[in-house]
């Protein structure tokens, strides 16, 4: 590594934050964390790492949920992580397009473009800190997926240093190019197991000039699923977030941002957090309104209120993210990612629910997510006063209930997180021959050393 230069090398003590998972469950090692500047210096990187037999663990943000980014072979593995490339390369308005590279942070990126008078829709609790990288190698979702789709859809090009350090430039910003095999999608999601991203050409949109918000309480998550199909029909592609949230979820949230005032009096069963904009000759307001006078008048939804301006939005969408801090001031528990068909949502959360309560009755359930994309967090909390061992007990026998009602409902172990690590038992059981096989063959062509993310998604062979 000396050939690299101290400045680009980390060893030692330094190591460790980078070898730390979000949340801090889990702390490993490394030989080394190498912090490249440029494409060339990642190209250099790998390059050395192969010379010396080590495997790579590519890194943005580290803020990922599945370990995707954690080392777990401390004696052979080197993290290269892109938190020095944060350049924006390029914002093209008449283009509606951006080139950016992997280590900038989103909210930044996000920030630079918007004073351009353009807009990149990709929204995450973790945009503060998480990396236009990381978030194109795990196809990240968030509360926009609903309009604009998932990471994989914004992203028009990518430039890629391969696992024997050659780059793949492919940071065009074509919309239309039919030119046989689309070579980008091989990375978008592969979690780091093919190469490392080191730059993404993106999709802009006009900036949003109308943003209405609205908190919603109603009858049940049956309710909730009733006023997406209505909304979706009434609103169009106007809609850009519907999120549902337990009344636990208030709960939660204020025990992390004690400050926030609860917008809606009464305690209902079931919460809709919902969004629209636009920009030009579109009355987002008067939509907004409009549409929420005839369903509550129809009994869909039993009350309300929108946001009257920015900062009121703003703390509405906190106890969408608070509620998560509060779920981590309560210890460890069960963190899952699922999709279900939209039409069968309320049904899973009904059944999986239930499946818990029946395996771990001390345990509480908080499920919540993105009913238009039928995605659903089901978490599971167990008692904050059991032994560690007991906790992990708990989680395990909850999360063998919630996999099993899963696997009847035809739905995914991942909406929007990845594999990573943490989940690479439960997506091989799962996982058809046929996909196995295509899965395996590919990652034999592209890194036939297998150093790229040993241990990641899949045991590819090789040292992982």
């Amino acid at each position: 590594m000396t050939a690299l230069g101290s400045d680009l090398v980390l060893a030692g003590e330094d190591v460790l934050r980078y070898c730390r998972d979000w949340h801090g469950d889990v702390t490993t090692g490394a030989v080394a964390v190498l912090r490249p500047r440029s494409t060339e210096d990642v190209a250099a990187a790998v390059k050395a790492c192969v010379d010396l037999g080590l495997s790579i663990v590519p890194q943005g943000g580290n803020t990922g949920l599945v370990l995707g980014a954690t080392p777990d072979q401390p004696e052979s593995q080197v993290v290269i992580s892109l938190e020095r490339m944060t350049r924006v390369r390029r914002i093209d308005p008449d283009d509606f397009s951006a080139v950016v590279e992997a280590g900038c942070i989103l909210s930044e990126f996000k920030d630079a473009v918007a004073k351009e008078g353009m807009f990149f829709p990709l929204a995450l609790g973790a945009q503060g800190s998480c990396r236009i990288g990381g978030n194109v190698s795990t196809n990240a979702g968030g509360v926009n997926v609903l309009r604009y789709g998932m990471t994989r859809e914004l992203v028009l090009g990518l430039e890629v240093v391969l696992p024997d350090g050659s780059i793949f430039n492919g940071l065009s910003t074509l919309r239309k190019d039919n030119r046989g095999i689309d070579l980008k999608q091989l990375f978008i999601g592969a979690e780091g197991t093919l190469g490392i991203i080191t730059a993404v050409s993106v999709k802009l949109m006009p900036e949003p000039e109308q943003v209405a918000t609205a908190l919603l309480g109603l009858n049940s998550l049956d309710d909730a699923i009733a006023l997406y199909r209505r909304a979706r029909r009434d609103c169009c592609d106007l809609m850009s977030a519907f999120e549902f949230m337990p009344p636990l979820a208030f709960v939660l949230a204020r025990e992390a941002m004690p400050d926030l005032m609860m917008p809606i009096e009464a305690d209902y069963p079931a919460y809709v957090l919902m969004e629209m904009s636009g920009s030009g000759l579109v009355d987002i307001d008067d939509l907004m309104e409009r549409f929420l006078e005839t369903v509550m008048e129809e009994g869909v939804v039993a009350d309300g209120v929108i946001a009257t301006s920015s900062n009121q939005s703003r703390s509405l969408w906190l106890f969408r993210e608070g509620m998560n801090e509060g779920q981590a001031k309560r210890g460890p528990h069960l963190r899952t990612d699922i999709s279900v068909p939209l039409s069968r949502l309320a049904d899973f959360v009904r059944d999986a629910e239930a499946a818990v309560l029946e395996v771990v009755p001390d345990c509480v359930n908080v499920s919540y997510g993105h009913v238009g994309d039928g995605n659903v967090h089901l978490n599971v909390l167990p008692p904050s006063d059991l032994s560690p061992e007991e906790s992990a007990e708990r989680i395990y026998k909850a999360k063998k209930a919630i996999n099993g009602v899963l696997d009847r409902y035809e739905g995914s172990i991942s909406a929007e997180h990845g594999i990573g690590r943490l989940k690479r038992s439960d997506y091989e059981e799962r996982l058809p021959d046929v996909r196995r096989k295509l899965l395996t063959s590919l990652k034999a062509a592209i890194d036939p050393a297998f150093i790229m993310n040993p241990g990641c998604q899949l045991n590819f062979g090789g040292n992982s």
